[in-house]
This record gives C-alpha cells, sequence and structure tokens, in this order.
C-alpha cells in the first residue's frame, strides 16, 4: 500500500464518535462545537490538510468571538506570540518542540494543536524510559508474520507513521525520557521525510499536512539529552510559567470548573479566594520571596506547578462536596497544598512550617487557611 492509497484510506475515514461517559474527552471531542464554529467561519487559506487556517488554529488556543457571536474558549493563557511561532512552525517542514518546566501545559498545547490541525489528537507516542523503538517506527503482527512472513498486512503502523501516511499530526510526550537511541529513529523522519521498512524493501513516504510535536521537560534535562542531529530537526518553543497571578488564577479557575463539570462536582462560591490563596502560595514558594518582597523565603524540592494548584483545588471541590456542605473552604485545600509541597519529609517540612509561621500567620485574613494548615502539619 502506498503512501497516497494509506492517506486516501485515512481521508475516508468516517470521524469517531463522542465518547459518551468518557471521563476526560479527546479536545476534539470535548470542544467540537467551537471547532466547527471556527471551520464554518474560517475563510482563511489552510495548509494541505489541515482543518483550520493557521489564524483559526491560534483563535481556537487564544480564545475570542467569531463574527456570528459563538465564544471560543481560551485553551491557553500566555503570550500570543508563542501560540503563534507554534502555529506557523507546524505549516512549514520542521518540527515542533514544546519545552517548559512541569505544569506549563505543554501536553495541553499539544492536544489542542493537534486537535485544531488535524480533528485527531490521540496519534500519541509517550515517553518513557521503556519505549522502544517499534513505537515510533513500527512493529509486527507474530502470529501473521509467523504465517506469512513479513507481509504489508502483517505490519502494525506507529502513530508516527499512520501520521505521515495520513497528512496529520503526530505527538510525542516526554521526549527526553526515551533512550538517545530510540530518539535518533526520528532523524530520518523529520529530515527525509520517510521511513524505511528493510523487511518489504519499501518505505513510507509522509504526505503533506504530515509534522510532529514534541514535549519536554526542562526538570529532565542530562536525563537523556537530545543530540545535536536530532535538535536541528526541532523549532524550540519554550512555554513559560504564568507571568502575574492574574494570569495564574485564571488558568487554575478555568480548568477547575472544566474538571469539576466533568467530575459531576458543585461549584463552590468561595471557590475564586481559595483559588487565589493556593496560587499566592505556591507563587512564592517557587520564587522564594513573597509577593510584596519584603521577607525572603527558602524554596522546597517541588515543582508547585500550575498543573499542581490545579490538582490540589480539584481535590479540595471533591472534599466539599463529599465531606462537607459543598463550598469550598481552607480545611480542604489544606491537605493538599501540604502533600504538594512536602515532598522531602525532612527538609520541606521545615520549609512548610517556618513559611506557615513567618508569613501565613501574619497575613491579614488568613487566620482560618493557618489554622487548617497547622492542623494537618502537625
Amino acid at each position: 500500500m502506498t503512501a497516497t492509497t494509506s492517506a486516501a484510506a485515512g481521508a475516508e475515514q468516517a470521524p469517531r464518535p463522542p465518547a459518551g461517559g468518557a471521563l476526560r474527552p479527546h479536545a476534539e471531542q470535548d470542544f467540537a462545537a467551537e471547532l466547527a464554529a471556527l471551520a464554518a467561519a474560517d475563510d482563511r487559506p489552510r495548509p494541505p490538510r489541515w482543518k483550520l487556517s493557521p489564524w483559526a488554529v491560534a483563535t481556537y488556543l487564544l480564545g475570542g468571538t467569531l463574527p456570528d457571536g459563538t465564544a471560543v474558549t481560551p485553551k491557553y493563557v500566555g503570550p500570543r506570540r508563542i501560540v503563534e511561532v507554534a502555529v506557523t512552525t507546524l505549516a512549514t517542514d520542521r518540527a515542533l518542540l514544546l519545552l517548559g518546566v512541569p505544569g506549563t501545559a505543554k501536553t495541553w498545547v499539544s492536544e489542542h494543536l493537534a486537535a485544531a490541525v488535524s480533528g485527531d489528537s490521540t496519534l500519541l507516542v509517550q515517553g518513557t524510559a521503556g519505549t522502544p523503538e517499534e513505537a515510533i517506527r513500527y512493529g509486527w503482527n507474530y502470529a501473521q508474520l509467523l504465517t506469512h512472513g513479513p507481509t504489508r498486512e502483517a505490519l502494525v503502523p506507529s502513530p508516527v507513521m499512520r501520521a505521515m501516511a495520513e497528512g496529520r499530526l503526530a505527538r510525542v510526550e516526554e521526549l527526553t525520557r526515551i533512550p538517545a537511541d530510540v530518539q535518533d529513529t526520528l532523524i530520518t523522519i523529520l529530515s527525509e521525510k520517510t521511513l524505511p521498512i528493510p523487511e518489504l524493501g519499501t518505505e513510507q513516504q509522509a504526505v503533506r499536512g504530515f509534522n510532529l510535536i514534541a514535549t519536554a521537560n526542562d526538570r529532565d534535562r542530562g536525563v537523556n539529552d537530545l543530540s545535536s542531529a536530532l535538535r536541528r530537526r526541532f523549532n524550540t518553543v519554550v512555554l513559560p510559567l504564568p507571568a502575574s497571578a492574574e494570569e495564574e488564577v485564571e488558568i487554575v479557575a478555568r480548568r477547575v470548573a472544566q474538571l469539576g463539570r466533568a467530575l459531576d462536582l458543585p461549584a463552590a462560591p468561595r471557590g475564586a479566594d481559595e483559588i487565589r490563596r493556593v496560587v499566592t502560595v505556591f507563587r512564592e514558594l517557587r520564587a522564594g520571596i513573597t509577593e510584596d518582597g519584603r521577607t525572603k523565603l527558602k524554596s522546597p524540592s517541588g515543582t508547585l506547578s500550575t498543573a499542581e494548584a490545579i490538582s490540589v483545588v480539584t481535590s479540595g471541590l471533591a472534599l466539599a462536596a463529599h465531606f462537607g456542605d459543598g463550598v469550598l473552604r481552607a480545611g480542604d485545600i489544606a491537605a493538599g497544598i501540604l502533600g504538594a509541597v512536602v515532598r522531602d519529609p525532612a527538609a520541606d517540612r521545615l520549609i512548610w512550617q517556618e513559611y506557615l509561621e513567618t508569613v501565613v500567620r501574619e497575613r491579614e485574613g488568613w487566620k482560618d487557611f493557618y489554622r487548617a494548615c497547622r492542623e494537618v502539619t502537625s
């Protein structure tokens, strides 16, 4: 089967039905209405096999209001230029590497880019220390291989190979967790846009529309660093931590609301106050200084990322819903914050106790938070 035939077969496939009752629908399912409205309003040029134009993809990620009044919710809150550079990269022959510390929405942005560009975010390779070469190239159906020998029917394409055949975006998560020799499998794919299949004496050529998005964690530097040859094949975009407390509060509140709806958790009338407290604590400990700049702090070993703040607040909402009165209070988030901050039981516990006594105890309006944190820390 040639690349052209594979691409045609992929194009003729019926769209996947919505995952009814799915705990976490794919982006293209969860935001299908927004994607359809953008496609209908999008009259700008689209690269080959793109579902939307680059302008519409950026609008989908950053949010906005369409001419017909449809509101597009922001999927990423941050500098617009970062999204524009990422989208433009995908429209060229360069692959995209999203780099950043944990919790900067690399996976989230990668998924939504694939959903908007290809209408399919599921062509995914999850990088781990045990990711084999077959996860990027191809494998074999050994029952057919033993019966009929190496044939195209016995070949099991990887998500990357499928993306090449169908002209879609492939995603590789945590690239620097993958062993170096497996990483380098991507070099020929990204430079020559072809995947040799020596067992069949043929190759899979990438059709127009194919590209690859990879994510990598700043904290994983030195684990499996990318070779210079592979790094040259990527255009690197660094996703920063939220620039301001207001921006981070908005991100956490928006994502917690989405998760709350998916989990059927009640909205919390006082949720905004507690979210701001969690974000303030995380930002101060992360930066090593209080917001007013008066007190220097020791930073714990954890990352205290935005993603962890979302987890703390979501867990607090679940506690309030199932074991409280449905209102998010300081006691509901205290245990979650302790678990996020104290990763090293010896050193981090002392840092947390010092922060409670020197900062939280003296902060106006935070007495209930101080008491709740002291209760779970003792």
